[in-house]
Parts: C-alpha cells; sequence; structure tokens
C-alpha cells in the first residue's frame, strides 16, 4: 500500500486494511490508543488551579483544569452551587482551528460536556451548596485540547473526571457575627464525586463497520460517529451522535457492550495513578 494512494484516494486506502479487520496505525478495529493520565501536582504549568489533570488518548493531549471560587447560589437554586465547564481548541492544537472566538465544534464539545455532568450526576449542585441562599461554591472547569488527532470527547470527560478527583475544597464558614465567610486553607476536604461517567467514541465506516477510538482522519473519512457515556454500576449516562449514518439496536448495543468494559480500564488507570500520589 503506497503513500500516495493515501494522499490521492485516503478512503479507497483505507478500506483496504479494514477489510483485513485492521488499521494503518497496527490497531483492530476495537482498540484504543495507548492512554495515560497525569494528575495535579505533577502538572506544574496550573499550579494555580484547585484541580488538574493531563490526558494523552494516542497523539490527542488534553489539559483539564478546575478552579473553584465562591458566589451567591442563584435564586431559584438557592441550595445548589455551579458547575462551569468549557473546552477550548485553541490554533495550537492542529491546523483545522484558528484563534478567536470559540468555533462550532469547541461550543459543542462544551455542551456536550456540561450534559454529561447533569445527566450523570458525578457531581450533585446540592453537594456545592454552603450555606442556603447565601454562599455556594462555582466550579469552572477548562479543558485545554494542546494536540488534536480525533476523538476529543473521550479525552475531555476523562480530564474532567481526573481533574475534578484532585479537586481539595477548603473549610467555609459564615461568621453569624458578621455575615461574611471565613475560609480555613488549613483544612481542606476532597469533593465528592458520585458518579464517574465515562466516554468511549466511535467512528462509522460505509454505514455498518465500527471502529473504537478514531483519529483525526478516520473521523474525517468516517460515515458518522458517535460516543457512548457509561458510569460505574454500567448505567448509560448518555448517547451523543450528532447526525451521519443511522445505527441498528444491535449495533448500539455492542457500542454500549464495548463502552462498560472501556469504563473499567479508565477507572482502573485514575485510580492507579490517584494511589500513587497519595501520601501514604
Amino acid at each position: 500500500l503506497s503513500i500516495c494512494s493515501r494522499t490521492v484516494e485516503p478512503l479507497e486506502y483505507y478500506r483496504r486494511f479494514l477489510k483485513e479487520n485492521c488499521r494503518p496505525d497496527g490497531r483492530e478495529l476495537g482498540e484504543f490508543r495507548t492512554t495515560t493520565v497525569n494528575i495535579g501536582k505533577c502538572l506544574c504549568s496550573i499550579t494555580t488551579a484547585d484541580g488538574s489533570a493531563l490526558v494523552k488518548l494516542g497523539n490527542t493531549t488534553v489539559i483539564c483544569g478546575v478552579k473553584a471560587e465562591l458566589a451567591a447560589p442563584a435564586a431559584d437554586s438557592a441550595n445548589k452551587g455551579y458547575i462551569v465547564p468549557n473546552v477550548e481548541l485553541p490554533s495550537l492544537c492542529a491546523e483545522r482551528f484558528r484563534s478567536g472566538p470559540p468555533g462550532e465544534e469547541a461550543q459543542a464539545a462544551s455542551q456536550f460536556i456540561a450534559d454529561v455532568i447533569e445527566n450523570s450526576q458525578m457531581i450533585v449542585k446540592e453537594d456545592l451548596c454552603i450555606a442556603n441562599g447565601k454562599l455556594a461554591w462555582v466550579l469552572y472547569c477548562d479543558i485545554i485540547c494542546l494536540d488534536y488527532d480525533g476523538n476529543l470527547l473521550d479525552a475531555s470527560v476523562f480530564a474532567l473526571l481526573a481533574a475534578l478527583k484532585n479537586v481539595q475544597l477548603p473549610l467555609v464558614t459564615i461568621n453569624e457575627e458578621t455575615g461574611l465567610s471565613e475560609v480555613n486553607l488549613k483544612q481542606k476536604n476532597p469533593l465528592i464525586i458520585r458518579k464517574h461517567p465515562v466516554a468511549t467514541s466511535f467512528a462509522i465506516f460505509d454505514d455498518t463497520l465500527l471502529i473504537v477510538d478514531p483519529t483525526a482522519e478516520e473521523e474525517d473519512l468516517a460515515t458518522g460517529t458517535v460516543t457512548i457515556v457509561t458510569d460505574e454500576e454500567g448505567r448509560l449516562c448518555s448517547v451523543h451522535k450528532p447526525g451521519g449514518s443511522p445505527l441498528t439496536g444491535a449495533k448500539l448495543q455492542d457500542c454500549i457492550t464495548r463502552a462498560i468494559t472501556r469504563h473499567k480500564e479508565v477507572k482502573k488507570l485514575i485510580d492507579k495513578v490517584i494511589k500513587s500520589i497519595t501520601p501514604k
């Protein structure tokens, strides 16, 4: 298979590999790229964050920083805090992105992350309330892609979860005499993570063939994509399918089954890294 054919007829080039149940990078159709995660203090670049993580999925590299601030709850949600996710795709991460206001893909990714947080109940907003109607935590979750090579959503959800697992919030009380908040930086508690959502993305080729963890090239050649989000109980939190080829019920069930297996792999990886950085 010549490099020329990959340039001139990339889809036909891919099809030759797919017929042999493999891909140009040597992976099987259901095989993920090498996945690594670094959490917290090892990320010297964002020491100002209250929690941080860097995830690599093959070449795709995503960093997440969580900043916690205090604010008054909304009038119609007096007992709830806020979670504000934002995905950035700067021009440095790939040629296809431009500097300036967030593009359509970044906005769609931010909305996807917001939906995952809401649907999975990974963080219950009531847990972020400090004093009903008076004070609550706001978690600003900035997810920045440093290197884009496909499957942004899986890497972003993974980085978000890992960063949130790393957050330590100081004890905050309200002085009854002055009505002012008092922050005790010496007494910190980990954020309460209720669920651990993990995303698993697939590209659909020629309307029928499913490949997991697509690269940017594979996403461009695919006739559709689908992302499945599950939690540790195997519960389906989200199915994200932005148009493209339809999926049969059987194919969708195959995706969900693979996503549940992937969840166990990711959770095991996060637990191992957190254990390694936890003081004995």
